[in-house]
């Protein structure tokens, strides 16, 4: 947990795994007048058409990985990446410094008492200390394993070896500050996001 920022809101990080629901928790924050920041959004406008992002990538791995429309072809750069670890350490060190200056730059623009900023691999890519507070949303990894193949059409291979890239169930809960238990019902989810509210619009009243 880092200390606040005098410069940006009071942020609070949101993240679990991949099926665990964090789109069902963010838009309950924002249905609450929550400002969120979404790192998924944010890393395609990097590579968006006409981004500096995107062009250093053509200017790497060439023009095969732009489709027709001049769009980044995610597929052929998935495959580009999946089993050379020194290409996909490149991508990341291209990506990563983009993405993490336009959080930086949406966070500061956060006007609600506090800030989401909804990042799936947090924890992975070591960004708690861009957040006041990490908030897991939490569920059993065989309800992760449905969820996720019911959403996405993927197989269970699939998606088994994107549970297995991500940080564990374990390592999650040991870094959060606050868990949402998604494994019963919407309604559920919601009731644990609404009094969380309460406790985030506390603390940085507190913090500013």
């Amino acid at each position: 947990m880092a200390v606040s920022a005098q410069s940006r809101p009071f942020l609070v990080g949101l993240t679990g795994g991949i099926g665990s629901g964090k789109t069902l928790v963010s838009d309950t924050f924002a249905q609450l007048g929550v400002d969120i920041v979404d790192a998924d959004i944010i890393a395609r406008d990097v590579v968006a058409p006409g981004s500096e992002g995107l062009s250093a990538l053509v200017e790497h791995f060439g023009s095969g990985i732009v489709n027709a429309s001049g769009e980044l072809n995610r597929a052929a750069l998935r495959e580009r990446v999946f089993s050379n670890e020194e290409e996909k350490a490149w991508l990341n060190a291209c990506l990563h410094p983009r993405i993490r200056h336009a959080m930086q730059q949406a966070a500061a623009n956060v006007k609600s008492s506090y800030g989401i900023l909804a990042v799936p691999l947090l924890i992975e890519n070591d960004l708690t200390g861009m957040v006041d507070r990490v908030t897991v949303v939490d569920c059993p990894e065989d309800m992760q394993l449905a969820r996720a193949m019911q959403r996405d059409g993927s197989s269970e291979t699939i998606i088994r070896s994107i549970i297995a890239s991500q940080a564990t169930r374990e390592q999650r809960l040991a870094v959060a500050d606050d868990v949402i238990d998604n494994s019963l019902t919407p309604e559920h989810t919601c009731e644990q996001v609404k009094a969380l509210h309460a406790t985030y619009q506390a603390l940085a009243s507190q913090s500013n």
